[in-house]
């Protein structure tokens, strides 16, 4: 967690706050990542373009986010330390799809 915050709160004007009891990252009024359980399994949920998410999902880490996969939503499955270069890529993107237009660069 120490690790997903610290790369979700280096965003200008990124936020935490608390949704359904998860941590949730916002950049101005929109979520762009969120840690919480399925299933069983820990995961970081992320907005991600519809094409990206396609090619996400075709690994086992990743699947589409129950009930915000139509917008593009992917989740990772961190039950074990994932990739964090990788996670901070996919974070990054997810920040610019959302983040307020004067961010989109950051």
């Amino acid at each position: 967690m120490a690790k997903l915050r610290e790369i979700c709160l280096g965003f200008p004007e990124a936020h935490e706050v608390k949704t359904w009891g998860h941590p949730t990252f916002k950049a101005g009024t929109k979520t762009f990542a969120v840690l919480e359980p399925y299933k069983g399994h820990l995961c970081i949920c992320f907005k991600a373009t519809l094409a990206l998410q396609q090619l996400l999902v075709e690994e086992p880490r990743y699947f589409k986010t129950p009930y915000s996969g139509k917008q593009g939503w992917v989740s990772l499955i961190v039950d074990e330390p994932p990739k964090w270069t990788e996670v901070r890529q996919l974070i990054r993107e997810s920040y610019c799809l959302v983040a307020p237009k004067r961010h989109k660069n950051s």
